[in-house]
């Protein structure tokens, strides 16, 4: 985004993605698609999440592969400036995380809550929430109403376990790792061994 076209976003309305309802941040999202110069979309699969959560690298985890996929976006638009909403407790260590990776010059700007902070986040964010939208409306397409796919939400706590209860295995869209989902496989086989 050209930083001269930056006020703009906080005149359409651009604040963090979850304080929007999905038809307010796709309004949104056309209008900032058009102010901006380029922008990037990168989709993690469940797989690659796993495999780095459950990496037995320190601080390889989840936080290092949200540093490296902002590393290639910011490899592939080239802005002389990127802020970014800081996955690691410690700011400046997320900030390096990505800096290690970096084939541009860009000075990074690492925050929490950058979301909220930012416009030029919050605009990202959105773009983002767009897309998961779109992801989840097609699984739900082919395995049926989850709920959002959230821990809080218990639509999709309910289907974690009826998935255990009717097959074997979670199915590719489900995150292996994620806490609640190995919670739901673990009370399956505790289930089993009492009927055993």
């Amino acid at each position: 985004m050209k930083e001269e076209n930056l006020p703009f976003l906080a005149q359409l309305g651009v604040k963090d993605s979850k304080l929007l309802s999905p038809r307010k941040r796709e309004a949104l999202a056309a209008k900032i698609g058009r102010l901006a110069e380029k922008y990037m979309v990168v989709k993690l699969s469940p797989k690659e999440i796993d495999r780095a959560v459950e990496s037995k690298r320190k601080l390889h985890k989840l936080n290092r592969l949200e540093a490296q996929t902002m590393t290639q976006i910011i490899n592939a638009l080239k802005p002389d400036k990127a802020y970014v909403d800081a996955a690691d407790v410690v700011e400046d260590r997320f900030k390096h995380h990505i800096q290690e990776g970096l084939t541009v010059k860009t000075k990074i700007t690492s925050r929490h809550k950058a979301d909220k902070i930012y416009p030029v986040v919050s605009a990202a964010s959105i773009m983002a929430k767009v897309e998961r939208d779109k992801e989840i409306a097609a699984l739900k397409g082919e395995y049926g109403d989850f709920g959002s796919g959230y821990l809080t939400d218990q639509k999709t706590m309910s289907f974690l376990k009826h998935c255990m209860q009717t097959h074997p295995e979670y199915p590719d869209c489900v995150r292996k790792s994620w806490k609640p989902a190995k919670q739901a496989k673990n009370e399956k086989g505790t289930v089993q061994k009492k009927l055993v």
